[in-house]
Parts: C-alpha cells; structure tokens; sequence
C-alpha cells in the first residue's frame, strides 16, 4: 500500500510539472509592461507570470513575518513561565470554617 501512495504522488508531481511546462512553451510571446513614467519591460510571457507569482509569494511572506516573530515571542514566553511556575507552589492560607475548592486553571478555548 505504501508504495502504491507513493507512485501516485510521483504520478501527480509529474502531472503539475508537465501541464506548468506546457504552460510555459504556449507561452513564449513577447510581452511589454508598462510602468509609471514612460518605463517599460519586454520578457516573454511565462517569464513576466513567473515574475508576478514570485512577486505575491515574497509580499506575502514578508506580511506574515511580524505574525510569526509575534507568536513565537508569546510561545517562548509561556515555554519559560510554565518553566518556572510549575517549580514554585501555590500556598493558600485556610480560614476557619470556610470550605476550600481546588485551584483550577481558567478555562482556554483551545483556538
């Protein structure tokens, strides 16, 4: 079974390359792009998407990059306060009469 699974990957990995290849020999043509002032660039067609694509993946990783230094910033800090919290013990002093409840972590969504 498990080299069954792996032959369709390799099948679908060569499918995507075969049709992106085919892509770019029916897309050879000189294409212009026209930039502000008068600027422009002449590629062949494939070169300019190729272009695009690259372009958008970049933009969008360096959008996600203040994300990630944000949550790995929150995780290292919880990585070393759950460090150091479970090293210490919570005294509660008991009153005389009054019924005591185990101390409970708040509830987390888990989202």
């Amino acid at each position: 079974m498990n080299k069954f699974l792996t032959l369709i990957k390799w099948l679908l990995k060569a499918a995507i390359f075969f049709t992106l290849f085919a892509f770019a020999l029916n897309n050879q043509q000189d294409t212009t792009v026209h930039f502000f002032f008068g600027n422009q660039w002449r590629a062949p067609q494939v070169l300019v998407v190729l272009s695009a694509f690259a372009l958008g993946v970049a933009v969008g990783v360096l959008g996600m990059v203040p994300w990630w230094w944000r949550h790995r910033r929150i995780t290292q800090t919880q990585t070393q306060t759950h460090s150091t919290a479970t090293s210490l013990e919570v005294q509660v002093p008991v009153t005389a009469g009054a019924q005591t409840t185990p101390l409970q972590p708040p509830y987390v969504d888990g989202i």
